[in-house]
């Protein structure tokens, strides 16, 4: 699979209910496969047995000028989450570096621990650790992504306000015979999810998730 080929999905965003905006990712699938396939199938809900899907998740934390998370399907406070594979899945490679913004990159609370959360940064100011796991980009909807990082936080950068996934999906996108893209079609969580198990979340993901900021400590949940 090329640059061509990589996969975007997306997510529709409210804030206290009401509409936000899109933001769209295209997802690094050519470097790092593993990783890609965990979100891409977290967005459209493309999962076998456990209900696993990023709809109906918050942003969890945000910190101004610099990052949005989210992710935490189960818990919503950081602590929770999963993976398709089954609790944690090891940290694929650390090929691409944070080195532009909009990047999206695994939260994780440390070697081999990624699950379901996620962030996307903005400001090279702060530069996140070498071990989380960049596996994709923003390319449409910066300004939903500028607006959460925008929004007022409590003193362990909660958001006041409720940010949250209302929908998402795959986006694939297929050309016409005359050469002009189509427009895209979409796979949703409510085309593809049957199950109806209520998920619970594995005891060894109760920890925090965290990311280290120059001696600042980002996506750590409240004991």
């Amino acid at each position: 699979m090329g640059v061509k080929d990589r996969p975007q999905c997306y997510f529709d965003v409210e804030l206290n209910r009401e509409p936000v905006g899109r933001i769209v990712f295209q997802l690094f699938s050519d470097v790092c496969p593993r990783t890609s396939k965990n979100f891409l199938c977290l967005g459209t809900g493309k999962i076998t047995g456990k209900k696993l899907c990023y709809k109906g998740s918050t942003f969890h934390r945000v910190v101004k000028n610099f990052m949005v998370q989210g992710g935490d399907f189960t818990e919503g406070n950081g602590r929770g989450g999963e993976s398709i594979y089954g609790g944690y899945f090891e940290d694929e490679n650390f090929i691409l570096k944070h080195d532009r913004p909009f990047l999206l990159s695994m939260a994780n609370r440390g070697k081999n621990t990624n699950g379901s959360q996620f962030f996307m940064k903005q400001d090279l100011l702060f530069s996140p650790r070498s071990v989380d796991v960049v596996f994709g980009h923003v390319i449409s909807g910066f300004e939903v992504v500028k607006k959460i990082e925008g929004l007022k936080t409590d003193s362990a950068s909660r958001p006041y306000a409720d940010v949250r996934v209302v929908d998402c999906g795959q986006l694939i996108t297929k050309s016409a015979n005359d050469g002009r893209p189509a427009a895209p079609l979409l796979i949703t969580p409510r085309s593809l999810v049957t199950a109806n198990e209520r998920l619970s979340p594995p005891s060894s993901l109760k920890s925090s998730f965290h990311l280290q900021l120059l001696g600042v400590w980002v996506g750590q949940a409240s004991p």
